[in-house]
């Protein structure tokens, strides 16, 4: 890079040899204005002016030191794009220097190795390229350096381990590889190091990490650590924040990790580490933050961490711990989040767990506890969540649980739990309330008439049991209601027609209960129903004509009842077999018992009976008005075609530079160069003049002028993205009428296309497909974290996924659902989001796997692949179930998703030993917040 230092050395003289009426400052700020705007044609830099203010310090984003040089420059979240200005090196007096949050890509400059003065040099969530650079290493003044959230290659140099007075690196969100260099133990002034997330780093923590005493914070999670923790990290005394998550880190706990009496947070969840908890880990004093969960651990929980006094989280799930939770759990008055699920724990729950009202989480599923909700739980006004199935609770459901303020879930199936469905009376609850779970208990009586109180649930599961009475009316006020399952009960009655009115219900089981008289016609109503279950009860009479024009259903059993008459034969009638009408002896339909003849059909057989050269002329006389509306309707469409494209002047709005005119865009319309049809329009390809490949695709033409508003709006943001996983839009063409968006062009298509068309997906192997698996998560998560405001997908399948020249996916289609919506494209849109007619195959999966312990996920693979890596197969397969969780609390960022198909542990013992754990993983339920799934 020597050529290049001199190269700028040159230019600072010739530069002020040429103007120099300018100094020097202003000249570099002036050449970095003219090389960002090449770039960047709304360039935010327009306040560098010098007719408006002459002095340079009082330019925007621009400080001065008391002598007047420029000193900081910062020029953070201004969604700047292009190459990092090599001018920037023309300013010697620098010290400062913050370019991060913006679309910056290309490689470092070494120029910027000139700054000598620079103290902060932040580079974050760019698009940076190249092996990280060796040059800053020479920066000796350097106290702050920030290189994440790009996509720097390599390994970390072992000269970063020189500078002097550095107190913050963060090489964290890279794709880095290699070792991690023992050097980094020479930076004895560093106080915070960020190593982890999406890098994948061959080997452990170096034992030098122990050499860094004025360590404060150190993450290094999720970047394929190997190898155990080593024990000179507890020389770190100093430290506060220690994170090791998502690694493949193995053996025992190193009880010297006890010596770090300021830790705070320590996470080392999702490793292979075992043993038991070492007990000097009781001088946590300052701990707020424990998190354990997904690691081989086992023993008895020590009575000292229901003592750590300043707990807030515990996270000891899917482990193998035994014995009780300690019993004073929860008296420092601190505890927010517990969490202890997927154990082997017995003994009650402890009574204190809310003692200072702070808890809001509460998971205990899938152990072995017994004993009553402790009643305190009644009056935690802190409590959102409540998930403690499948355990052997019994006695009832505190009085007051379901009245508390701040509720959203309560899952208690899969216990003992004796008693009523609580009567809340004239109790608010919360609105936030959106599930219930009290499936497989012992509950008995009637539903009570306050359930109406409920106006926010969603998801309503009271199936076996032994409750009694009729479903209440009131019911149908539960507006909010997407799923009702109240199967295998003892109700009876009539169906309530009032069920009707929860217009969001997809779900509806009442299968196995003493119900009577007929099926109420009202059903019909529910227009995004799509599972319906009456089987096993007492109904009679028809099946309502008017269920066959619900298009929604994909599902229905209304088998062994005492039904009679004509089975619907259109709409979704025509799709389900005879096992859904099964145990009716008077029914009668094409799959089953033929019908007795009816007046209709007498009257159609007189159609018949007509003569042949009567037939033959109304034949001729409906085909020949057939042939004139369509030449009709082509003549028409041709015409506005031809007059939305030409009725009004284009407008080419750019995102970047382009050597080509929207006439040139408008010559792709052609009906030859169509590679793609949807609901968000129809794609052309095209070649521009200068040889370029784009895709165009254009919009469905808006009912209005007052949608144009939000579409520019939002199509500004889109165009702002820069990301290596995200199809780039370049530009847009627009005349008021129509709207063409102009791609990048993507040579191999969607992934639907590879895996389901002409060829097979029989050449995309394993490797290839999961690799494009975590490129499209890295896109979503571009959206979802990186943007700003946040972009949620809608719909994410694999024809939304397109793979460039190299078969890397790109993320398409991202924030059009809502221009589709404003246009009125398809009435479902307000109800359901994604491509009208597309379902996941999420309930399929779910029923193929369920059926098998072992192995389940291998029944759902291509059969067309070779060979796939079984563990590899079985993350996928979880994370993708963790993805579609019904309940959104439930699901894991896309962050998360990222960092768990990028680190995947490499176990060492037996494949017995594997399998075993494969069988004891299968319950993984508890990451939050996703906002999109993955089901591509």
């Amino acid at each position: 890079m020597d050529h290049e230092l001199v190269f700028f050395s040159l230019l600072l003289l010739l530069t002020f040899s040429v103007t120099a009426s300018l100094d020097q400052a202003t000249t570099a700020l002036l050449a970095v204005k003219t090389s960002l705007s090449s770039s960047n044609p709304s360039s935010p830099l327009s306040g560098w002016n010098l007719s408006a203010f002459p002095d340079t310090c009082r330019w925007p984003y621009i400080q001065c030191s008391s002598n007047g040089h420029v000193s900081s420059l910062d020029l953070s979240c201004l969604n700047l794009s292009g190459p990092v200005p090599s001018t920037l090196s023309l300013l010697p007096s620098l010290q400062f220097l913050n370019l991060s949050n913006n679309l910056f890509n290309g490689s470092f400059p070494a120029s910027l190795s000139l700054l000598t003065n620079l103290q902060v040099l932040d580079l974050y969530n760019n698009n940076l390229t190249g092996l990280l650079p060796m040059e800053v290493a020479n920066l000796t003044e350097m106290r702050h350096l920030h290189l994440g959230g790009n996509f720097f290659t390599g390994e970390i140099p072992k000269v970063y381990g020189r500078w002097p007075k550095i107190e913050y690196l963060a090489l964290s969100g890279n794709e880095l590889t290699g070792d991690i260099p023992s050097e980094i133990g020479n930076l004895t002034t560093l106080r915070q190091l960020y190593l982890g997330y999406f890098n994948s780093f061959s080997s452990g923590i170096p034992l030098e990490i122990g050499n860094l005493t004025s360590l404060v914070r150190l993450d290094m999670a999720s970047c394929g650590l190997t190898g155990e923790i080593p024990a000179e990290i507890g020389n770190l005394h100093k430290l506060d924040t220690l994170f090791l998550q998502v690694n493949a880190l193995a053996g025992n706990l190193p009880p010297e990790l006890g010596k770090m009496g300021s830790l705070k947070s320590l996470d080392l969840s999702n490793n292979l580490i075992s043993g038991e908890i070492p007990s000097n880990f009781k001088n946590f004093k300052n701990l707020t933050l424990l998190n354990f969960f997904r690691n081989r651990l086992h023993g008895s929980i020590p009575s000292f961490i229901g003592s750590l006094p300043n707990l807030e989280v515990l996270q000891l799930w899917e482990n193998n711990f035994t014995g009780s939770i300690p019993e004073g759990l929860g008296l420092s008055g601190h505890l927010q989040l517990l969490d202890f699920s997927s154990n082997r724990l017995t003994g009650t729950l402890p009574p204190n767990l809310c003692f200072g009202n702070q808890l809001h989480t509460l998971i205990t599923l899938g152990n072995f506890l017994f004993g009553p909700i402790p009643d305190s739980l009644g009056q935690c006004m802190s409590l959102a969540r409540i998930r403690m199935g499948e355990n052997y609770i019994n006695g009832t459901i505190p009085d007051k649980l379901f009245a508390l303020p701040n509720l959203m879930q309560v899952e208690l199936q899969d216990n003992l739990l004796t008693g009523g469905f609580p009567d809340t009376g004239n109790s608010m609850i919360s609105p936030l309330l959106g599930q219930i779970s009290l499936s497989n208990n012992r509950l008995a009586g009637p539903l009570p008439l306050s359930i109406d109180n409920f106006s926010g649930l969603q998801k309503l599961l009271l199936d076996h049991n032994g409750l009694t009475g009729r479903v209440p009316r009131v019911i149908g006020r539960l507006s909010q209601l997407s799923k009702l399952d109240i199967s295998y009960n003892n109700l009876s009655g009539e169906i309530t027609p009032e069920i009707s009115r929860c217009k969001s219900l997809t779900f509806l089981d009442l299968s196995n209960n003493n119900l009577s008289g007929e099926i109420p016609n009202q059903i019909s109503s529910m227009r995004i129903l799509n599972y319906l279950n009456l089987s096993k009860n007492h109904l009679v009479g028809p099946i309502p004509q008017s269920l066959s024009t619900m298009q929604s259903l994909t599902s229905i059993d209304f088998s062994y009842n005492n039904l009679s008459g004509m089975v619907p034969a259109t709409g979704q009638f025509g799709y389900f077999n005879a096992t859904s009408f099964l145990g009716n002896p008077n029914l009668c339909g094409p799959y089953l018992a033929p019908c007795p003849s009816t007046s209709a059909e007498r009257s159609r057989h007189s159609i018949g009976s007509l003569s042949s050269g009567a037939k033959l002329i109304l034949v001729i006389t409906l085909l020949v008005a057939s042939i004139a509306f369509a030449v009709a309707a082509v003549i028409k469409a041709r015409k506005l075609k031809q007059a939305s494209l030409s009725e009004r002047a284009w407008k080419l709005t750019a995102f970047q530079r382009l050597d080509f005119t929207c006439d040139e865009v408008l010559n792709c319309i052609k009906e030859e160069n169509i590679i793609g049809k949807g609901g968000a329009g129809v794609v052309y390809m095209g070649t521009m003049p200068n040889g370029v490949n784009v895709a165009v695709k254009r919009l469905p033409a808006h009912n209005s002028s007052s949608h144009d508003h939000g579409f520019l709006a939002e199509i500004q943001t889109l165009g702002r993205i820069r990301h290596r996983h995200i199809v780039r839009l370049l530009g847009y063409c627009a005349n008021g009428v129509s709207n063409l968006l102009v791609y990048e062009y993507m040579p191999n298509g969607s992934l639907g296309e590879v895996l389901h068309g002409k060829k097979g997906g029989s050449h995309l192997q394993w490797e290839t497909r999961y690799k494009i698996a975590v490129e499209a998560a890295k896109g979503l998560c571009y959206l979802h974290h990186d943007c700003s405001p946040p972009i949620l997908h809608r719909d994410v399948k694999s024809n939304n996924i397109l793979l460039d020249g190299e078969f890397e996916a790109h993320v398409a289609d991202f924030g059009l659902a809502k221009f589709l919506r404003d246009s009125g494209a398809s009435e479902c849109m307000s109800a359901i989001a994604g491509s009208y007619g597309y379902i996941a195959p999420v309930q399929w999966v779910r029923t193929t796997t369920a059926s098998s312990k072992d192995g389940g996920p291998l029944k759902i693979l291509d059969p067309r692949l070779p060979a796939v890596p079984l563990q590899e197969a079985t993350r996928l397969f979880y994370v993708a179930m963790l993805c579609v969780e019904e309940q959104s609390v439930e699901r894991p960022t896309m962050r998360e998703v990222v960092q768990m198909l990028t680190d995947l542990p490499q176990p060492t013992e037996s494949k017995e030993d594997e399998k075993g754990r494969e069988k004891d993983t299968g319950e993984v339920t508890k990451l939050d917040d996703t906002k999109d799934l993955l089901s591509i």
